[in-house]
């Protein structure tokens, strides 16, 4: 586990910025408003009044859909007319090929020889091309990024882009307004970086005593390793484990939000991930991905850490596009777990 507090020194000019996009964000012309739901049996095992964010509840079930329609729907008529292409491993990508059949857009997505079957017919049944290349994100991206250039659509990052992340960041628009009252920290996912940093200007913008505290898996920390460095770093590898977060470098439209607006990051192994799926099950009756359960697995974290009780803590459940078969081995790494 690692932790790393970040000051706030930015000027706010950026986050009005940022809030202005996400106030006028059209995202529910097909997104969904997820409840923020109790999760009566977590928040009783740490003491404190935990709630989850279900974006697991999207129609591609995941909060990649904000984003990707919030850009696909500012393209101009002559860009839409020569089409997108993306790289993902796999939550963006049906976030794009929803977006792109509403919109009547023609969408090629690279992803990872890895990507699960689940997520890659999940974008095959929405209409889009999946390409699968690479194994691992930056080898889709580089692929991605040079059919953009031959062909002349246009890219689409998963991530680092304004109008993603301004997407991303109607998921705290939401739970500002569902929970008026006590709020203490809200817990985000952290793979490339857009989620938290549309989390984080809008929240820091509105009620900045609220901390934002990112969480990454130990062997996928690139904000972590960022902010430690004071710059943008890319990681000599990253574990699949939790494939939604697998990414080797924050993006840098995130980065300018995250150095500043980020409270701290907790990095969190993959039996503990695999240990928050079991809570987020026993609480809910749903199934997240591993990435989906990184939130929960890092507020346990945070409070096993500070001995925090008696706080209102929030956790983005980011996605829940797992392989049934995967199930299994995660049962295993649980009962593993418990038997020691």
């Amino acid at each position: 586990m690692s932790t790393c507090p970040v000051p706030h020194t930015a000027n706010p000019e950026l986050l009005e910025h940022y809030v202005k996009k996400i106030l006028a964000a059209p995202v529910y012309d097909l997104a969904v408003r997820t409840p923020l739901q109790a999760a009566p049996a977590l928040s009783a095992l740490l003491g404190n009044q935990v709630l989850l964010k279900r974006e697991d509840l999207q129609p591609t079930f995941s909060f990649k859909i904000r984003g990707a329609y919030n850009k696909l729907v500012q393209l101009t008529a002559e860009q839409r007319a020569r089409g997108v292409v993306t790289a993902s491993a796999g939550n963006h990508a049906q976030g794009v090929a929803l977006a792109a059949l509403e919109l009547g857009i023609k969408a090629r997505i690279v992803m990872p020889c890895s990507t699960p079957q689940l997520k890659v017919l999940g974008v095959r049944s929405r209409g889009a091309e999946a390409v699968l290349h690479g194994e691992s994100f930056p080898f889709a991206l580089a692929h991605a990024l040079q059919l953009a250039k031959t062909s002349g659509c246009t890219f689409v990052s998963p991530f680092d882009d304004p109008d993603v992340i301004a997407g991303q960041g109607t998921v705290a628009m939401e739970v500002l307004r569902q929970q008026q009252g006590a709020l203490d920290a809200i817990f985000v996912p952290v793979g490339g970086g857009g989620l938290i940093a549309g989390v984080a200007a809008y929240v820091k913008y509105l009620r900045p005593q609220v901390r934002i505290i990112g969480v990454e898996t130990e062997g996928s920390s690139c904000l972590l390793a960022a902010l430690r460095a004071g710059e943008r770093v890319v990681l000599p590898s990253v574990d699949g484990f939790a494939d939604g977060t697998a990414v080797a470098q924050v993006g840098a439209y995130g980065y300018e939000i995250c150095r500043d607006w980020v409270d701290e990051v907790i990095t969190v192994s993959n039996d503990e991930l695999c240990s928050a799926i079991k809570l987020i099950y026993d609480d809910t009756r749903s199934i997240t991905e591993p990435s989906g359960a990184l939130a929960v697995a890092g507020i346990r974290r945070y409070v096993e850490r500070t001995g925090t009780r008696g706080q209102t803590l929030v956790a983005i459940n980011s996605g829940a596009n797992i392989n049934f078969d995967s199930l299994r081995h995660v049962a295993e790494r649980v009962a593993a777990q418990t038997a020691v």
